[in-house]
C-alpha cells in the first residue's frame, strides 16, 4: 500500500464534516461513508430510518453492542481496500465514530493514515444543527445526541487524537482554504 493516502475526518454533529469532506470528493476523491454502512445494513433488515433519526442512533449502538464495537469499522476497511485494489491512492473516510474504530483504522493502516478533526464552537455548531434542512435538531435533542456519541460510542478519543485540526468557526471559504493548507503539507 505504498503511495496510498487515506485521511480520517471526525467531529460531533454540526462541526462541518460534510463541507469537508464535500470539497475532497470534489477533487475526485472518493469516500467511504462511515453512517453508509449503518444505513446499509438497516436497509437489510427491513429497518426504517426515521426523520428524527433515533432509528439510526439506536441501531448503530445496538450493532455495536451486538456485532462488537469494531462492526462498522471492519465495513469501512473492507470497502477502502476494495477501492485500494481498484487502484485508488488517495481515500476519504467520513465520519469516524468511537476510539475503537479510530485504534481499529490506526492499525490496519499504520503508515497511511491521517485523522483530521472539524471542530467548532458549541454555540455556533447549534445554531448550525438547529438550522439544518431535513436533519434539524433542537438544543435538547442536540445535547442528547452529543452526550450519547461521547458516553456510548466514545467519539470525543479520535477528535482528541486527531493529527490536524480544523477550527470551522467561519465560513465555507475559509474552512476549504484552511483544508487544501493541510492537504498541501500532507501531500494528499
Amino acid at each position: 500500500m505504498e503511495n496510498v493516502k487515506i485521511l480520517a475526518v471526525v467531529g460531533m454533529s454540526g462541526s462541518g464534516k460534510s463541507v469537508v469532506v464535500d470539497h475532497l470528493t470534489s477533487k475526485g476523491y472518493p469516500k467511504v461513508y462511515f453512517g453508509g454502512m449503518i444505513y446499509k445494513e438497516m436497509e437489510k433488515r427491513g429497518i426504517a430510518r426515521t426523520e428524527d433519526g433515533e432509528s439510526e442512533k439506536e441501531f448503530r449502538e445496538m450493532i455495536r453492542d451486538t456485532e462488537g464495537k469494531d462492526w462498522v469499522v471492519r465495513q469501512v476497511i473492507a470497502e477502502a481496500k476494495d477501492l485500494i485494489a481498484a487502484g485508488q491512492k488517495r481515500i476519504v473516510l467520513d465520519g469516524v465514530y468511537s476510539w475503537t474504530e479510530y485504534k481499529t483504522l490506526k492499525h490496519e493502516f499504520p503508515r497511511n493514515l491521517t485523522f483530521l478533526a472539524v471542530v467548532v464552537d458549541k454555540k455556533i455548531r447549534y445554531k448550525r444543527v438547529a438550522n439544518r434542512p431535513g436533519r434539524a435538531f433542537d438544543a435538547a435533542a442536540i445535547r442528547e445526541r452529543d452526550r450519547s456519541e461521547i458516553e456510548n460510542l466514545e467519539k470525543g478519543g479520535p477528535i482528541a487524537a486527531a493529527d490536524y485540526y480544523i477550527l470551522n468557526n467561519g465560513t465555507i471559504e475559509e474552512t476549504t482554504t484552511n483544508l487544501d493548507k493541510i492537504l498541501k503539507e500532507i501531500e494528499f
